[in-house]
């Protein structure tokens, strides 16, 4: 059976959502607090943006920017790749690998829903491996 992004992989998730005029320090401290790798930039629901661990090393860090007067706007990704609930796993695993990233919001007709990371398919990962070892052992 293959699995759908939602509920098999993400349920019921506590998003961690700032609008765009955040700073990077307070965002930055609410990821760290909350131990996640990304957040998402919203306005009234709608997903405006993403903001991960490599845009503080790359945009802000190696750029010499002040975390506490750059705002989210500045340095997020804005209109990010997204995926839908209903889709495959496997799809949302196969886009981040190819397209280099580590975290895919999950939008729903236009609504922000959830949010899936590299980490959430480590089963799916180990998954494929052992069809493709078994593929292998067959021949």
């Amino acid at each position: 059976m293959q699995r759908k992004i939602m509920p098999d992989v993400i349920g019921k998730q506590q998003l961690l959502e700032f609008s765009a005029a955040t700073t990077v320090r307070e965002a930055a401290r609410a990821m760290r607090d909350r131990q996640v790798g990304a957040a998402l930039i919203t306005r009234d629901g709608v997903l405006e943006g993403i903001f991960t661990e490599r845009d503080i090393l790359h945009r802000i860090v190696a750029d010499g920017r002040d975390p506490d007067t750059t705002r989210l706007r500045d340095v997020m990704t804005k209109n990010p790749d997204t995926i839908e609930p209903d889709e495959f796993a496997v799809e949302a695993l196969r886009r981040m690998t190819t397209r280099g990233y580590r975290h895919l919001p999950v939008v729903d007709n236009g609504r922000l829903v959830g949010i899936v990371s590299r980490r959430d398919f480590l089963g799916e990962e180990m998954a494929v491996l052992d069809d493709e070892i078994g593929h292998m052992q067959r021949f």
